[in-house]
């Protein structure tokens, strides 16, 4: 059997502060501003910056972000800073296109505004301890002074070659003689630069929203795309109340719709009914179980969640323990459900969803000295977004508006104004109503069962954080070019258990042995004496640093 608590580094333990982030230059520069006195969430602003620019396949100012607060006082806030279709893009606006679909790139995949920036400002205005401006020093300089590209970066970037040769300007930024650079060359992005020094000096609405920032952003998105410079102008972020279950003697807090945390917390309740611990980690019985109780979180998930400004979403029953307690009777131990299960409650007259829920993600946590937690998580959808860099600007247009259905009887069906399905969750757990554990991952339909492998193994395994996060994974789900939804595992899972769960009917699917589609998961334990245990993911480039 795997040794499931090995691990290729220690936890980060400090005292003052901690930043765990998918890339360690994020990481420093996080901690360099809780080391000067700013807050988490100034902290998490400045890592936030320093990924669009150092991890921009899967980060940057032109897409959206979410985020989970707690101060430590039973109060855990939230801000959802996700962006709605322009008031221009219709369905008639795209079949006048001939458009059967939403396409996945180019300009007319930019339809959505982009919200991470507000994000950055409505957490700032309430929780920040420093000056706006010096939290993008970091991530100026290294866009327009450089920075060295890593090994993962470069692969991206082998992978995406056709992607980013179709805009002369993404090439030029990103290729080198029309292929991936070698790890280790430096990428300059001074359009960037100078479009993160207009956001520094004149705060996030007149340098972003509000001034001629935005007019060249949707200019040079192209004409394809029904955004407009009113769409960024007329958007604002906004506090929303998280979700939350109980597991065991914690309380799990994530984001409500238009995001998949519902499907997070369904996936814990339904555990919470079952003796986790009796099964083993790394068992066939852990694997299957979890996988099962995936397949029934999504069929609700895929019924219900859109923007919840146009749906009636039950959320109270489908979070309820005795809803969960009759989905769980669903679960047998010995036979696998169909990928596809019925969900248990269905909104009157609109379609499920049925296309892939992909995307590539950066999430952060960060814990500071007076013991303020973020749990923060931003992403352009896929990586490279819309595959375009608008105009001069530096920034990539997130495609997230892609995956609007066509189709008016859809749950997600594009309507202007509307936000549409997210996979981006942060969360968080809560002991005694202050917090105990902030937690991510990036990775699509992998994020809730990512998250829930790290709680069940930190709470029913005591895992410290870096070995729940180095553990073996699995992702029930389509990877990308799949057809159809598989359960794929880590290759470190041993070929015993693989055997047992093709025997229960489980339509198993082998990954590497360290499977960066399995995400990159970061997480934060805060000890009652004080002192912090921070984790990040060998999958990524990540790094947890505190002091």
């Amino acid at each position: 059997m795997y040794d499931q608590t090995r691990t290729g580094r220690p936890p980060t333990r400090a005292q003052h502060g901690l930043v765990t982030s998918p890339h360690y230059l994020a990481s420093s520069t996080g901690t360099d501003i809780l080391r000067n006195g700013g807050s988490a969430v100034d902290a998490a602003i400045a890592t936030n910056a320093t990924l669009c620019v150092v991890y921009p396949h899967m980060a940057g100012l032109g897409g959206d972000g979410f985020w989970l607060i707690a101060d430590g006082d039973d109060d855990v806030e939230g801000i959802n800073a996700s962006g709605p279709a322009g008031q221009q893009a219709t369905r008639s606006y795209y079949e006048e296109l001939g458009y059967d679909e939403i396409p996945e790139r180019g300009s007319a995949s930019a339809l959505t505004v982009p919200g991470a920036v507000d994000g950055w400002r409505l957490a700032h205005e309430k929780h920040g301890n420093l000056p706006w401006e010096r939290l993008f020093e970091d991530a100026i300089t290294h866009a327009r002074d450089g920075f060295a590209m890593t090994a993962d970066f470069t692969r991206w970037i082998s992978l995406d070659v056709d992607v980013l040769s179709e805009q002369s300007t993404t090439a030029e930024t990103f290729l080198t003689d029309e292929s991936a650079p070698e790890t280790g060359t430096l990428l300059r992005q001074p359009a960037l630069a100078d479009s993160l020094e207009l956001i520094a000096q004149q705060g996030p609405r007149e340098g972003f929203y509000e001034g001629p920032l935005a007019e060249a952003f949707c200019e040079g998105i192209g004409e394809e795309s029904p955004l407009m410079a009113t769409d960024l102008s007329q958007y604002h972020a906004e506090w929303v109340e998280p979700l939350s279950v109980d597991y065991r003697n914690v309380t799990i807090h994530s984001f409500p719709p238009n995001t998949q945390g519902i499907a997070a917390l369904q996936i814990l309740g339904l555990l919470d009914g079952f003796d986790v611990d009796s099964w083993g980690d790394g068992t066939a019985d852990y694997y299957h179980h979890m996988a099962e109780a995936v397949k029934i979180a999504f069929a609700d998930r895929d019924a219900w969640v859109t923007d919840p400004e146009t749906v009636d979403m039950p959320v109270e029953q489908l979070l309820s323990a005795s809803y969960l307690d009759e989905r769980r009777t669903l679960i047998e131990p010995d036979s696998s459900l169909p990928a596809a299960v019925e969900p248990g409650l269905t909104p009157d007259g609109v379609t499920p969803q049925t296309q892939d829920p992909g995307g590539d993600t950066c999430y952060l946590s960060v814990v500071d000295s007076d013991g303020l937690a973020v749990s923060m998580i931003q992403s352009i959808y896929f990586d490279f977004g819309s595959g375009m860099i608008a105009g001069d600007t530096g920034i990539i247009p997130q495609n997230r508006g892609s995956f609007f259905s066509l189709d008016a009887d859809h749950i997600n069906s594009l309507e202007p104004g509307k936000r549409t399905f997210h996979t981006l969750i942060p969360s968080m757990l809560t002991r005694d109503g202050k917090p105990w554990l902030v937690y991510g991952t990036m990775g699509g339909e992998g994020q809730p069962q990512t998250q829930a492998a790290l709680v069940s193994r930190i709470v029913d395994f005591g895992y410290d954080v870096q070995q729940a996060i180095e553990a073996p994974r699995w992702l029930f789900g389509r990877t990308w070019g799949d057809e159809s939804r598989s359960l794929s595992l880590e290759g470190r899972i041993p070929d015993g258990v693989v055997t047992e769960l093709q025997r229960r009917g489980q339509p198993v699917a082998m990954a590497r042995r360290f499977d960066d589609t399995m995400g990159h998961a970061a997480a934060i334990r805060l000890h009652e004496d004080g002192t912090l245990e921070g984790g990040a993911d060998p999958r990524g480039d990540g790094a947890a640093i505190g002091y």
